[in-house]
């Protein structure tokens, strides 16, 4: 199956998966060192069937071992791809997952169970995105293959960490975080620039959904 990459970088990753919990300690990144854990199956899901109230703000803190970030979601930009990313969220779907691909300057990216960027909930959804989408430093997309359309999404995300990586208009723009960004800058320095893999485990320990 082909991996869930942004087109621009499209080499293979494999993530080393193994069990265990952390050891409590702190590196000197300011990242909590940790174990990744063990790989989680894919798929068995489906789409809400509801769309969400227009009329609030939906945000998404993302807690993980190197800190949280926020994540203010575009319900106007990609209300479908925003409502399932909330019904898979609050279903703990995100829980003991990691951020399997990291390229420094351009994106950290997880979202994916299986850990080997090929996962995902079972399903898709479609929210075109706007033809002036950019992708600039905080901008969270929908990651996706050359063979789906555009907008097409499943549960891996991206968090761009770049001024402006100049991708296409073809990821369904998700939202852009808020609160932490020097929480996601610290992630990408994470990353081992050729082979694009974590330089050490980034694992999300949950996500929390809230309104306002």
């Amino acid at each position: 199956m082909t991996k869930l990459l942004p087109l621009t970088f499209g080499l293979l990753l494999l993530l080393s998966a193994c069990g265990g919990g952390d050891d409590d300690s702190a590196g000197t990144n300011g990242c909590e060192e940790v174990d990744a854990p063990e790989a989680k199956p894919g798929g068995g899901h489906r789409p809400p069937d509801e769309q969400l109230d227009a009329s609030k703000t939906y945000e998404v803190a993302v807690e993980t071992n190197c800190g949280t970030f926020t994540i203010e979601l575009d319900l106007d930009s990609a209300p479908k791809t925003a409502a399932s990313f909330v019904a898979l969220a609050e279903d703990g779907f995100f829980d003991d997952t990691t951020f399997h691909r990291i390229v420094p300057g351009f994106v950290i990216q997880g979202g994916d169970p299986t850990g080997t960027g090929s996962g995902g909930p079972g399903y898709q959804t479609v929210d075109r995105p706007k033809p002036g989408a950019r992708y600039t430093k905080g901008v969270v997309a929908m990651a996706k293959t050359s063979a789906d359309p555009p907008g097409a999404a499943g549960s891996q995300f991206f968090v761009v960490t770049g001024a402006d990586v100049g991708l296409p208009p073809e990821y369904a723009v998700l939202g852009r975080v808020v609160q932490g960004l020097d929480v996601v800058e610290r992630i990408g320095q994470l990353g081992d620039p050729e082979t694009e893999q974590p330089t050490q485990p980034v694992v999300v320990s949950g996500m929390t959904v809230s309104t306002r």
